[in-house]
């Protein structure tokens, strides 16, 4: 199997994104716009969340995919490059998740 990364998948979500909503289940996503998109991706969280606690690998895996695509889905529509997100991950590497954690402002 080849590789087969985020990055792929960011870009055929963006092709897809363009085509008609008709012909294309991203497309019509997108049309529908963000709040229909980004509820759907609170609905993949959660059924990701249901797998995990199940402890169902198939469906963890299953509904994995589907989060990361929907994920992938919000950020087109909102026009933040994956490559923002994971700058940020890599920025967050450099301390322990306790440190930058108490390191965010209170609110």
């Amino acid at each position: 199997m080849s590789e087969f990364s985020l990055n792929d998948l960011e870009a055929i979500v963006a092709e897809r994104a363009m085509a008609s909503p008709e012909q294309s289940w991203t497309a019509k996503l997108v049309a529908s716009g963000q709040a229909r998109a980004a509820k759907k991706l609170g609905e993949e969280a959660v059924e990701t969340v249901i797998a995990a606690v199940s402890q169902d690998r198939k469906d963890l895996v299953s509904e994995s995919a589907d989060l990361l695509y929907h994920l992938l889905v919000v950020l087109n529509i909102a026009a933040v490059p994956l490559q923002d997100v994971l700058n940020e991950l890599q920025l967050r590497t450099g301390q322990s998740g306790l440190q930058e954690k108490a390191s965010r402002p209170k609110s």
